[in-house]
């Protein structure tokens, strides 16, 4: 599921390289975190989060096939005040 999830959001912003999926257990669901840079993160979302929810449906739709659960979060890295 994470090379999937890695080939979706590649294929729709700006800066591929800064796309980083990690997954992480809780209470027995696969939580994917998603990093990306900023500027990409509109694009990921979309309008009224209609990207963002097609994605979140394939993937829970990939998971049921094997009996897994997933979800997905995008994760904002806190930047400093300068």
């Amino acid at each position: 599921m994470q090379a999937f999830l890695e080939h979706v959001v590649k294929g729709l912003v700006r800066h591929p390289d800064a796309v980083k999926v990690s997954p992480v257990e809780r209470d027995g669901t696969t939580i994917y975190e998603l990093r990306l840079h900023t500027e990409d993160v509109g694009k990921v979302i979309g309008r009224q989060g209609m990207t963002i929810n097609a994605i979140r449906s394939l993937l829970l739709a990939g998971s049921a096939k094997r009996g897994l659960r997933c979800s997905l979060e995008i994760v904002e890295d806190a930047v400093a005040a300068r």
